[in-house]
């Protein structure tokens, strides 16, 4: 047992109290918005350079006064950092790097007081290859029970020398690496879908899910209110493992079932998984990031039985145009309604370049972009985007860093990178750094507020005139925006809760919706364009006036009415 674990707070009959003095609410997630935490990025306490949990802790309080009802960490657990935390060594140890349990608990309680929710991350399809099982099993050699928990295999070929099937994996290159056996021969083959340090759990075995539900409770007992739940489309492989027979498989991605993702066995795991959530109080929840080839498929896994969100990757990847924005919402709303679940809505994240960037940039490039584009027309669309996000009905997530308007840093030298994929050939572009940079909190500093001794990935100059300090009480400013449409969005009982819109008729490129007495305009076009006045400007993303008993909308520019 490590230190960490020995030195875990035990699980009190007060933990349940404690969540439930967030608790505003009945069904808090179905309109909650919550705010993303990349723990190496936000806030550093130490000086050291890379975030960690006392620095989160003392940020707790803009948070709440941003207005977010819930935060979402990504991982913190104990591991090589072969991919930023994804590789997991110990999952109910904090890493050194971040701090303790005791600082984690300290986090959570504070939270709590603060009438925020802490959501964590778990990554249940694989583990690090420090992990001790895979070390076991590294050891103890073929045929060995440990070996059964992960996915070994011999490789064809006349001395086992290829990899025992065509599978390609998400980072590059192939999804099998060949260990060297005890012995010092050459062996049998692992599957890692994502890096080689990140062998994929065989969750046929029943230890593997044994454990997981072990750690569910764990921190369930320290009092986290949910889960968002990595790869949640992994973990089951169809029977056999199946060659693909398709060497370009990372384009199928997405876009047709595979069999090593969105398999329908993973279904189980969840009902599983939500018969121990529903055990504890406080309305505690789990959120799906799962890549599915439709929002129709997403639906599967917030069946009632099930979770509770799935990330909407659709809407995500959505361009900033009215017709395929229509589009993308209808669709979500119309699948999510039959399960009863709440659609959720996300602009940006730790694996994809910030939307400011991405709708600087002319569309069809994808989600990871290398150039600068337009950085004023990011902006402005971004504030319009987000202005549309939060008038949908449902949950919204906010990447850290999106309320100051940031763009990607998208010409961080070579040399700095740490992004996995970034370092194999094929895979994904590897350029999810340029979203990690640590965020700005004061004009000046040697990292403009992170902390007292620079940061893991260097800021661009310039960056402390987007930072906390020179945003708030700047009217007009991005941050403003962010805290005034939040403060709406509570006040506003048409905002956020219900699972349907009214459209309303528009001129072309333009989205006009009525939810009772609150309508939402968004302009999409590059020009400015007059419509209906439906009643009181509540909050517009850029300056509007009215014109000929109607109101001109500027060009990229989103408005809120209130009818009363």
């Amino acid at each position: 047992m490590s230190q960490q674990h020995a030195a875990a707070p035990a699980p009190t009959p007060t933990t349940d109290a404690a969540v439930a003095t967030v608790a505003r609410r009945h069904d808090w997630w179905r309109d909650a918005v919550i705010y993303q935490v990349y723990p190496r990025s936000f806030a550093d306490s130490n000086g050291d350079g890379m975030g960690d949990i006392e620095g989160i802790r003392s940020r707790l309080p803009y948070l709440r006064d941003l207005g977010v009802d819930a935060v979402w960490l990504s991982p913190f657990y104990a591991s090589p950092q072969a991919d930023a935390g994804y590789d997991v060594a110990d999952y109910r140890a904090v890493d050194p790097m971040f701090g303790t349990l005791l600082d984690a608990d300290a986090l959570i309680r504070d939270a709590h007081g603060l009438g925020l929710r802490i959501i964590v991350d778990i990554v249940p399809n694989h583990s690090s290859d420090q992990h001790e099982w895979f070390k076991r099993a590294l050891a103890e050699g073929p045929g060995s029970a440990s070996r059964d928990r992960y996915h070994f295999r011999p490789g064809k070929g006349v001395d086992g020398e290829l990899p025992p099937n065509d599978w390609e994996s998400i980072f590059g290159g192939p999804a099998w690496t060949r260990v060297t056996e005890p012995d010092g021969t050459p062996g049998e083959w692992y599957l890692h879908l994502f890096a080689p340090e990140q062998p994929d759990f065989n969750w046929e075995h029943p230890a593997v899910g044994d454990e997981f539900r072990s750690i569910l409770r764990f921190w369930l007992d320290m009092g986290v209110d949910g889960f968002r739940i990595d790869v949640a489309h992994g973990m089951v492989k169809a029977e056999g493992l199946p060659d693909l027979g398709n060497h370009e498989q990372l384009k199928l991605l997405g876009n047709d079932v595979m069999p090593f993702f969105d398999q329908d066995g993973v279904h189980d795991i969840y009902r599983q998984w939500r018969l121990i959530l529903d055990e504890y109080s406080g309305e505690r929840i789990f959120v799906a990031e799962a890549w599915t080839p439709t929002v129709e498929r997403t639906a599967n896994y917030v069946r009632p039985d099930e979770l509770h969100q799935a990330f909407n990757f659709q809407y995500l990847g959505t361009h900033w145009d009215a017709e395929e924005l229509r589009e993308v919402i209808d669709r979500t709303l119309d699948a999510m309604r039959p399960v009863g679940a709440p659609a959720t809505w996300v602009l940006s994240n730790h694996d994809v370049t910030r939307h400011a960037t991405r709708f600087a940039n002319p569309p069809g490039l994808g989600t990871q972009i290398r150039l600068p584009g337009d950085r004023a027309l990011g902006l402005r669309r971004a504030r319009a985007a987000t202005l549309l996000m939060l008038a949908l009905p449902g949950s919204a997530y906010v990447y850290q860093g999106e309320e100051l308007g940031l763009p990607d840093v998208v010409d961080l030298p070579d040399e700095v990178r740490q992004d996995p994929a970034y370092f194999r050939g094929a895979g994904q572009d590897g350029f999810r750094d340029g979203c990690r940079v640590p965020i700005p909190w004061t004009r000046t500093g040697s990292s403009y507020g992170f902390g007292g001794g620079g940061s893991w990935l260097p800021q661009p100059e310039g960056w402390g005139e987007l930072s906390v300090e020179a945003q708030t009480g700047k009217a007009g400013s991005t941050l403003e925006l962010y805290r005034t449409a939040l403060a709406v969005r509570r006040d506003q009982a048409g905002l956020g809760a219900g699972d349907a819109v009214e459209w309303l008729a528009a001129p072309e490129g333009v989205l006009a919706f009525r939810r009772g007495e609150f309508v939402c305009v968004a302009n999409t076009t590059g020009q400015a364009v007059t419509t209906e006045a439906y009643g009181r400007v509540l909050l517009a993303s850029g300056d509007v006036e009215g014109a000929d008993g109607g109101v001109r909308v500027p060009a990229d520019a989103t408005v809120w009415f209130t009818t009363d």
